[in-house]
């Protein structure tokens, strides 16, 4: 994984936004279905402080709902690189991601110089947005 591409304010040159919503009950059936799924899906560090709270559910469902908002800020469709690809740092009040060979490369490709992340959880519904920004311009002479 690379290093954290979180960013502490905005550079004002969006490059892609991502929008998603986890309903967190038919995602802890899925967990149950598929035991397996959750290491394929999510890294050792996402899930041990997932399993911090008393349930790990909602926390696990708010980092996949963030991975797919990933996936939508740089255009990609489901699976174009590993879920795993896409790590939530710090799931507290200033999430950041770690990316992987895969997203990586579409994010440098999209001139991807930083991430903002949000994700809360409301009810039975886990939200993530995620808004992908490009570095400053380049000066130009006069």
């Amino acid at each position: 994984m690379s290093a954290p591409a979180g960013a502490i304010g905005s550079t004002g040159l969006l490059v892609g936004v991502g929008i998603d919503a986890v309903d967190i009950e038919r995602f802890r059936r899925v967990l149950r279905r598929r035991p397996g799924l959750a290491a394929r899906l999510f890294s050792d560090a996402e899930r041990a402080e997932a399993a911090a709270a008393a349930d790990p559910v909602p926390g696990l469902a708010a980092r996949f709902a963030v991975k797919e908002a990933v996936m939508k800020a740089l255009g990609t469709g489901l699976w174009a690189y590993p879920f795993s690809d896409v790590e939530v740092v710090g799931a507290g009040h200033r999430p950041t991601l770690c990316l992987g060979p895969g997203a990586a490369r579409r994010a440098e490709d999209l001139g991807v110089a930083g991430w903002l992340v949000s994700m809360t959880l409301e009810g039975p519904v886990a939200m993530a947005v995620v808004s992908a920004e490009a570095g400053a311009p380049e000066p130009r002479d006069r």
